[in-house]
């Protein structure tokens, strides 16, 4: 049987600090990041090391971990630097140091012994075995291979004593547990190194070896086929079961994606995990965690290989999927004054503009901008993206509160 543990963690990605204060507001037990040279995602804006130290007081003042990935494939000739990373890391002092290469993790043991490390799921551990040999090596949490189902996961969870770690939400790749060299053939950029092109989220055609120039899409759409577009994974229909399956954590995906994603996934599988504690047996999944996912941009849902391999492969028709129904239109400052709410606009809104308020731990709101005011008090007719102004709104808003204006 799996251990169950007291409480699954929620741990989501934070590609900058902004990303960071979001997904803390919206609920996240734990975050992770990264540093802008031995990451996985070198086109996020990740993190100097000035800004680690700055996030680790940050998660430290909320009580929220704070883990580092360091889960590149690393050459010989880094290795004097990524010592030197190492240590300045450790001194640091994250609650977690996600690794990949051997390499790195040897290095990572030698010389910050007292930071736990977290195995990356570009190791690719799809077994119990594999489980053991990373725990007897000290090891404390493995984030599983995404190409397990439920039923293998529960047959690990039960007989180790490493923390397990998988994946709920967000986008796939069409390759084992990430690792794919696509990319570097086809663009040169590697995406072991963090720098992936996503070839496989190109638009591809069929040509006939006699017929040279004639192109023959398969099956799509009239802009081409994505055959190796993999959709994205969803877990809220079921994250009892994942919950019960024995995981200690349960990540989301994204360090690149925006912040109106990552409000949205945190702020649902926090409220679903939370409803999951509160009455176990009548859990349910609600009709607004569903909306709520369904309204940011996707390939389209899938639960992967939880149970078994996905009957169409899991591969999505279209490069781009279900776009946004609702425009990130800003960003709260501060908790708001009365009627007044400062923000900090993304996208051009105007007075009268219906909008929506999301807000941790409670329904989405709606509401209408009754006024929009510059920092001087002048009252104007609209404002422009990364302006700061000031809006009157009917309804209370916090710092960090996301606000959305629906697409027509």
């Amino acid at each position: 049987m799996p251990r169950i543990p007291e409480k699954v963690e929620l741990l989501a990605p934070a590609g900058n600090f902004e990303k960071l204060e979001i997904a803390v507001h919206y609920g996240a037990d734990a975050v992770y990041l990264g540093d802008k040279n031995f990451s996985l995602r070198n086109f996020a804006d990740n993190f100097t090391l000035p800004r680690l130290q700055a996030a680790a007081a940050f998660t430290r003042q909320h009580d929220v971990k704070l883990y580092v990935a360091c889960n590149i494939y690393s050459p010989t000739y880094e290795a004097d630097a990524l010592a030197d990373y190492l240590r300045a890391l450790g001194d640091i002092g994250p609650d977690g140091v996600i690794v990949a290469d051997p390499g790195v993790f040897l290095l990572v043991r030698e010389i910050i012994p007292h930071v736990p490390v977290h195995l990356s799921t570009q190791a690719n551990t799809t077994s119990l075995n594999a489980v053991r040999f990373w725990e007897k090596l000290g090891v404390r949490r493995i984030n599983i291979a995404r190409e397990l189902s439920l039923a293998e996961i529960r047959a690990i969870t039960g007989h180790c004593t490493a923390e397990i770690e998988a994946f709920v939400h967000g986008a796939m790749c069409v390759s084992y547990s990430g690792r794919c060299l696509l990319s570097h053939y086809l663009s040169g950029r590697d995406s072991n190194r963090g720098m992936c092109s996503h070839p496989c989220r190109w638009r591809y055609h069929v040509v006939e070896q006699q017929r040279p120039g004639q192109y023959l899409p398969v099956a799509a759409d009239d802009r081409g086929t994505y055959i190796f577009s993999s959709r994205d994974l969803c877990m809220i229909e079921h994250l009892d079961r994942i919950i019960e399956s024995g995981v200690h954590a349960l990540k989301i995906e994204g360090r690149m994606k925006s912040i109106n994603y990552l409000a949205a996934t945190v702020k649902v599988y926090r409220e679903a995990i939370d409803a999951y504690y509160a009455a176990s047996e009548t859990w349910h999944v609600k009709n607004q965690w569903l909306a709520e996912l369904a309204a940011i941009n996707n390939r389209g849902y899938s639960t992967g290989f939880y149970f078994g391999s996905p009957a169409d492969g899991g591969i999505s028709s279209t490069n781009t999927g279900a776009p946004d129904s609702r425009l990130f239109a800003a960003r709260v400052v501060e908790d708001s004054t009365g009627d007044m709410v400062r923000i900090q606009v993304r996208n051009k809104i105007f007075q009268g503009d219906g909008v929506e308020i999301l807000t941790p731990g409670s329904p989405v709101k709606r509401d209408v901008i009754a006024a929009i005011l510059d920092e001087a008090g002048t009252i104007m007719d609209y404002a422009q993206p990364n302006s700061v102004v000031i809006l009157r709104l009917s309804t209370p808003c916090r710092g960090n509160d996301i606000i959305r204006k629906m697409v027509p």
